[in-house]
């Protein structure tokens, strides 16, 4: 689709960008499903032709106590910063200010506002860890994993009581790349050297972070409504994304609806196809676990793929990955199916907050690979096993036995060798490691050959280890450090079209929590009934309380991390998966 066409602002105001609900990467087909105005990739399509609009004077960036991922926070502080050096002032408001938001608000806004209340929680950059060795042994769970790669590391929650060496070496030195990157992001978007000293230092009380120069003001979200109208030297203010407006310019009508689902190409004319690919690699979505709203189904993406190879006009494609990887068949599987596409036209990858393992599987088949400096690349590697609870179901008097076909003992073990009622004997194990050693091989191979270097120059960055976008752009893993809005540039380049030319986003919609929105009314303000919006909240509220688990709003990454190791359940015994659950911000 052509940048959104933002409503034409016929008298001069203040942009009101509203980010307190947070900013998913795109839009599922999950009924939870975020109406699809309100995405990183409609917002990054949108700030430029805002930014370009004679009555738009300024920004005013709600940030609530949002938590966002650090690669978007990233991107989007950048195009802030863009606006604020052409001479647009842009005023961020947030009740409390986290490393990523603080990262966005350095980075674009002229002006920091704090609610009197509120406080900095920049704290540094941590990931924690989970191990589950001493519970699965409590409850007689044998574990079957093995591994190619020493700092894979990815049975290690299953097998340790604890981190081996070399899985934190690895996790240490690629903490260490972002740390480096947020903090040059901060002192340089303020301009206070002292800053690099402080930034960790918190959590902040309002008057301390004021006097420590990591905000400006102290205020309610008017007092910073009514500075920004100020700075921008116009009396009024108008939404235009997120909270509770919902921008009709920026939703997709009955057509394009019907043309998703009919597989019909998007538009007549040339034009960039953006994809998004966000999650854990599955055979197919359908498999995700309850809770987890983002997905790559082998099935799914794999038909949209081949849809677009075929599409005349689409001319360049942008993968967008942030994943944790998952099921290696169907990571190489996707790869073909990219590699096909890039014979066809360019294939330009934008890495969000990760693409590891199956998630580097799959971008390393892009013509170019761009990434943040806060991305986490790399994690190349096999994880393999499965949970054999055989004597878990003794202790309570259920007893399992095995008959197989041939009586010789070892031949009998390998009939059952999937079974999830019995271990594997040596042999067997044997077996599996040679066949996950083929598939690292392979791995090798394919990163080889998407990167067009050779296996020597791969090798030293594989075997599980990860990297922030600094340290791998300089290991050759991406080619350029930049967001999703420079793939897109680069995609046009690529392809020879004019700098103007449509972009089409691939996706669903929302899903019924969409729909329950549908044909509701805004004024200016771009506010809701109040019995509409009631109606949405008490919706979405009631919906997923009944149907998701308490701990995925508290920790979202675990979802991710349970979606990557999915396909264990289904059978596979071969992974491409990030070995640990972590998410900055």
């Amino acid at each position: 689709m052509p940048a959104p066409p933002s409503r034409s602002l016929e008298e001069p105001a203040v942009v009101e960008i509203d980010l307190s609900r947070g900013l998913p990467e795109s839009a599922t087909a999950s009924i939870f499903g975020p109406p699809s105005g309100r995405t990183h990739m409609q917002l990054v399509r949108s700030l430029r032709p805002l930014a370009a609009s004679e009555g738009a004077k300024g920004f005013l960036v709600r940030l609530g106590t949002a938590r966002l991922a650090f690669a978007r926070a990233h991107e989007l502080g950048r195009i802030f910063g863009d606006v604020r050096k052409a001479g647009r002032p842009v005023v961020c408001h947030a009740d409390e200010y986290n490393n990523a938001t603080m990262l966005l608000a350095a980075a674009g806004c002229s002006k920091l506002w704090l609610s009197p209340a509120g406080q900095v929680d920049t704290v540094g950059i941590a990931a924690q860890l989970v191990f589950a060795k001493g519970l699965l042994d409590k409850l007689n769970v044998e574990v079957d994993f093995l591994q190619v790669g020493k700092f894979k590391g990815a049975s290690e929650p299953f097998t340790r009581e604890g981190s081996s060496p070399e899985a934190r070496q690895s996790l240490q030195g690629a903490l260490g790349g972002l740390r480096e990157a947020w903090i040059s992001a901060i002192v340089e978007g303020r301009g206070k050297q002292e800053l690099r000293e402080a930034v960790e230092d918190g959590p902040f009380a309002p008057e301390e972070a004021k006097a420590r120069g990591l905000v400006d003001e102290l205020g309610d979200l008017e007092e910073a409504i009514e500075d920004a109208k100020k700075l921008a030297g116009t009396e009024r203010s108008v939404p235009r994304f997120g909270g509770v407006e919902r921008d009709a310019s920026l939703s997709r009508s009955l057509v394009d609806v019907f043309r998703s689902v009919s597989g019909a190409s998007g538009l007549g004319t040339p034009h960039v196809t953006v994809v998004p690919a966000i999650g854990g690699i599955t055979m197919s979505a359908s498999g995700m676990p309850l809770g987890s709203s983002d997905g790559i189904g082998e099935r799914e993406l794999g038909r949209v793929l081949t849809r677009l190879t075929k599409d005349a006009s689409t001319k360049a494609v942008v993968l967008r990955i942030d994943s944790p990887g998952g099921s290696a068949l169907a990571s190489d599987l996707l790869w073909q199916k990219l590699m096909r596409l890039r014979k066809e036209k360019p294939l330009v990858v934008s890495i969000g907050g990760m693409a590891a393992s199956g998630g580097y599987y799959l971008a390393c088949a892009g013509s170019k690979i761009l990434a943040e400096p806060t991305s986490i690349i790399g994690s190349i590697g096999v994880v393999g096993g499965k949970f054999a609870v055989g004597k878990a179901l003794s202790d309570v008097g259920i007893n399992a036995e095995t008959v197989a076909a041939n009586p010789d003992p070892t031949r009998a073990a390998r009939a059952a060798y999937m079974s999830a009622l019995t271990p594997w004997d040596e042999p067997t194990r044997a077996r599996v490691l040679a066949s996950m050693e083929s598939i690292y091989g392979l791995f090798l191979k394919r990163i080889a050959a998407g990167r067009g270097l050779p296996e020597e120059t791969i090798a030293p960055s594989a075997e599980g280890r990860i990297f922030g976008g600094v340290e791998a752009k300089e290991r050759s893993l991406v080619d350029e450090l930049g967001g999703l809005e420079r793939a897109i540039e680069l995609a046009r380049e690529l392809a020879k079209l004019p700098a103007d030319a449509p972009v089409e986003l691939e996706q669903d919609d929302g899903g019924l929590l969409e729909l329950l929105g549908a044909g509701e009314e805004t004024g200016e303000s771009g506010a809701q009934t109040p019995d509409r919006a009631d109606l949405k909240e008490h919706a979405r509220s009631a919906m997923a309380g009944a149907l998701l688990p308490e701990w995925i709003s508290v920790a979202p990454e675990v979802g991710t991390f349970a979606a990557s190791m999915a396909p264990l359940l289904a059978g596979e015994r071969a992974l491409a998966a990030l070995p640990f659950a972590v998410t900055l911000r």
